[in-house]
């Protein structure tokens, strides 16, 4: 090199390592590759906020929508006078969507199961079912114990309010008022009978939940309920309270199978009472059997023996065949190869001494004066064979053959009391026509401002004869002595009758009856007892049954306010007076 020259040295450019060129393709794919991936996520996000929102708004709704039912209040209940019978209290019931809940941890399992006095088993297998999306868990508590378990914090587990039926006169008036299930629907009594009525309709609110069971919104318009309407009886509550008092302490005293007593105005045909014993608590029906449910008075069918006679006794009358003064022979005789004969014979009696001695001879020699037909158009115009349209549940019609059948053995036993079957019901009303001068009566269950019309089967001049055969029953030598009330006159008549079981009368199981109206010259009331097989050692209608009677009339008197009719009337006839017979 020479000196003082100068030169540069030019550099090779050096070619990229095949290293460095794989590096930077694999970073472009990568880029390339998320710049699709985030392309595709804007699409699909485009596609479901716009093409498939509604079905996803419909698939969130169906998840966390629910439509709730508005409970209506049912109706209440009262008596005559305005005493509520039954009522409808606010409750809470517990409820829970598996389908929307986490498993609970069994700390908070434990803790609601005792809330609840349930057992935790018996609560997780309510919960188990992952596919329901509603659950009861408990229904109708009170609101603190429903606060309690919110407070709980269960996811899913949330409360709803309904009603509860209560009833303040508990077992006094069950027969008539009935009850409603756990669904607060109507099961028994008036309370099945007038269910469209009481029951209303409940409403309906639609909203959205978070996964507590909380409301966030609602998401419809909300359909209010409509209130049942209130319902009074004819009933009236301090004749109900002292008719079951008595009802149940002469079946108590007299170890009674069972009892009976109806209460009727004698001149609308109100019931202002219907009481039966055994009985039950609607409150609380744990134990109850269906014996304690039975409406006696209007279902259970029996025959009314002598109480059945002043009702042939007065076709007799009208149609002229006898007449008050009327004598007739009333030694035993026969019908083909039956005999017709008397507990106390007599060798002949008028007609008051044919209903004072309760002369079966004497009744059926009457009754066979007229035709079968005639016979059975008087039974069938006084309700027998018919249901009594009182608008129970389940009345019975009874039994009235008809009459192109009848052999004449049956037309005179059916004369007292023996093979046509009644309920007390039916033989209380047939008793308005003594009461309202030869007008029968239809028998009204609800408080009514007009009473409905009734249809003549006697004529006044008949029925006022019968009445005033019927008071003189009530006096000594009488039937009907062991009705008589402090005060007033009565008019009555006791029965006594042999139950059938199978095809053959049992000699020691009765029924016995007292069939009456008080006071008896101008009546207000009609009382019918029936007492089923008393066992304590008597067992006829005018010892039994009668007492029943006298108590129930006398303090049915006195709550209407009647004045007395009989003011020297201020003693009772002693026990020791004897009683006829009265079969």
């Amino acid at each position: 090199m020479r000196a003082g020259s100068s030169y540069s040295i030019r550099q090779r450019p050096v070619s990229a390592s095949p290293a460095l060129r794989m590096t930077s393709t694999r970073v472009r794919c990568v880029l390339l590759v998320l710049a699709l991936l985030f392309l595709a996520l804007i699409g699909r996000a485009m596609y479901l906020q716009v093409a498939q929102q509604d079905f996803l708004q419909g698939q969130g709704e169906a998840r966390f929508r629910r439509a709730m039912t508005l409970e209506a209040n049912r109706g209440v209940i009262t008596d005559r006078n305005g005493e509520p019978l039954a009522i409808s209290s606010p409750v809470q019931t517990i409820w829970a969507s598996p389908a929307d809940m986490e498993p609970v941890p069994p700390a908070k399992l434990r803790e609601l199961a005792a809330l609840l006095e349930l057992s935790p088993e018996e609560l997780a297998a309510k919960l188990s079912d992952r596919k329901k999306e509603f659950v009861y868990i408990k229904r109708q508590i009170s609101p603190e114990l429903a606060d309690k378990v919110i407070a709980l914090g269960i996811p899913g587990v949330a409360k709803q309010q309904e009603y509860r039926r209560f009833y303040p006169a508990g077992e006094v008036v069950s027969h008539i008022i009935g009850f409603t299930g756990v669904d607060g629907k109507g099961q028994e009594g008036v309370e099945l009978a007038r269910e469209k009525m009481l029951a209303g309709k409940d409403g309906r609110r639609v909203v959205l939940k978070d996964r507590r069971g909380h409301i966030i919104e609602d998401i419809a318009a909300i359909e209010p309920p409509r209130d049942g309407q209130k319902l009074a009886l004819a009933v009236d509550h301090r004749i109900q309270y002292l008719a079951y008092r008595e009802i149940k302490a002469a079946v108590e005293e007299n170890k009674a199978k069972a009892g009976s007593v109806v209460v009727l105005d004698a001149k609308t045909g109100e019931l202002l009472a219907l009481a039966n014993y055994p009985s039950f608590n609607p409150n609380n029906r744990t134990g109850v059997t269906p014996e304690m449910m039975r409406n006696r008075g209007v279902i259970d069918l029996f025959e009314p023996g002598s109480t059945m006679k002043p009702l042939s006794i007065s076709l007799a009358l009208e149609h002229g065949k006898a007449k008050v003064n009327t004598v007739l022979d009333t030694h035993s005789y026969t019908i083909g190869p039956a005999v017709i004969r008397d507990v106390s014979p007599q060798s002949s009696l008028d007609i008051l001494g044919i209903i004072q001695k309760s002369s079966n001879v004497g009744t059926s020699k009457l009754a066979l004066m007229s035709s079968p037909e005639d016979f059975w158009k008087h039974y069938d115009a006084l309700g027998f064979g018919r249901a009594p349209n009182t608008g129970f549940p389940g009345e019975a019609a009874g039994r009235l053959r008809d009459w192109h059948k009848w052999r004449p053995i049956e037309q005179a036993t059916m004369s007292f009391g023996y093979g046509v079957s009644v309920s007390l019901i039916q033989m209380a009303r047939a008793y308005t026509i003594f009461a309202n001068d030869g007008v029968m009566l239809p028998i009204s269950l609800y408080r009514t401002a007009t009473p409905m019309p009734g249809k003549r089967v006697i004529s006044e001049k008949i029925a006022h004869e019968m009445r005033d055969l019927l008071i003189a029953n009530s006096q000594p030598g009488g039937g009907a002595v062991g009705g008589r009330i402090i005060g007033y006159s009565i008019g009555g008549k006791s029965g006594t009758a042999r139950k059938l079981e199978g095809r053959s009368y049992v000699a020691n199981k009765h029924r016995a009856l007292f069939m009456g109206f008080a006071p008896g010259h101008a009546p207000k009331v009609i009382v019918a007892v029936m007492i089923d097989e008393p066992s304590a050692g008597k067992y006829y209608g005018g010892a039994v049954s009668a007492p029943v009677f006298s108590k129930v009339a006398g303090g049915a008197l006195r709550v209407l306010n009647i004045a007395p009719d009989e003011p020297s009337n201020n003693t009772l006839l002693p026990e020791s007076t004897p009683v006829p017979v009265d079969f």
